[in-house]
C-alpha cells in the first residue's frame, strides 16, 4: 500500500456501526488472548514455551486496531506476574518491550502473508527476546559481571532455553494462526452450504 492509498483510506470515514462491531470484536480478542497467554502462564510448561509473543504478533496481525495490540502482551505479563512476583523493575521493563516487539512486526508486516514470512517474522521476534531478555539479566540482575566475560557467560547459560522460545513461538503461531485460518474456513463453508439449502 502507498502513500496515497494510505491516505485515502485514513480519510474515509467509517460507519458508526462498523467502527462499533470492529471496535467490541478487537476488544473480545484482545480479551480472548490475554486470558490465553495468563492461563498458559500459570499452568505447568516446559522453559519459554509461551504463547505470548505468538499472541503478540496474532495480534498485530488480525486487531484493526493496530494500537491494541501492544496491549495482549503487556497485560498478560502484567496479570500472571502476580502470582510470580515482580522481577527487577528494569529486567521486567525490558522483558515487556521485548514481547511487545511481535506486535509492532505484525503490525509491520501485515501484508507478509503465508507461512514462510510469519515464521520468518516469529523468529527475528524470538532471537530479539532472547537478546534484549539476556542483555538485561547480564546488566541489572547481579548475577554476571558487568564486563564482556559476563556477558559472554550470560548468553551461554541462556542458550538451552532457545530452542524453547523458539520452537514454543512457532508452535503458539501455528496454532493461532491456523486456527484463524480453519475457524474462517469454516465459517465460509458453512454459510455456502446454508445458501445452497436453503
Amino acid at each position: 500500500m502507498n502513500h496515497k492509498e494510505l491516505t485515502s483510506m485514513l480519510a474515509q470515514p467509517q460507519k458508526p456501526a462498523q467502527s462499533s462491531n470492529a471496535l467490541w470484536t478487537d476488544l473480545a480478542l484482545v480479551a480472548f488472548l490475554i486470558g490465553f497467554d495468563v492461563v498458559a502462564r500459570l499452568l505447568p510448561h516446559a522453559h519459554g514455551f509461551l504463547p505470548i509473543a505468538a499472541s503478540a504478533l496474532f495480534a498485530g496481525r488480525m486487531l484493526r486496531i493496530r494500537p491494541l495490540a501492544i496491549v495482549v502482551p503487556v497485560a498478560a505479563m502484567a496479570i500472571s506476574s502476580l502470582a510470580f512476583g515482580m522481577d527487577d523493575w528494569r529486567v521486567a521493563l525490558i522483558v515487556y518491550a521485548a514481547l511487545a516487539l511481535p506486535a509492532v512486526a505484525g503490525i509491520l508486516s501485515r501484508r507478509w502473508t503465508g507461512i514462510l514470512p510469519t515464521a520468518g517474522v516469529m523468529v527475528a521476534c524470538s532471537l530479539a527476546f532472547f537478546v534484549l531478555s539476556n542483555f538485561a539479566v547480564w546488566a541489572f540482575s547481579g548475577l554476571y559481571t558487568v564486563d564482556m566475560a559476563g556477558l559472554v557467560q550470560c548468553y551461554v547459560a541462556a542458550l538451552p532455553f532457545l530452542q524453547n522460545t523458539i520452537a514454543g513461538d512457532l508452535f503458539w503461531t501455528a496454532v493461532l494462526f491456523g486456527g484463524a485460518f480453519a475457524t474462517k474456513w469454516a465459517i465460509q463453508n458453512g454459510l455456502a452450504l446454508a445458501r445452497r439449502a436453503s
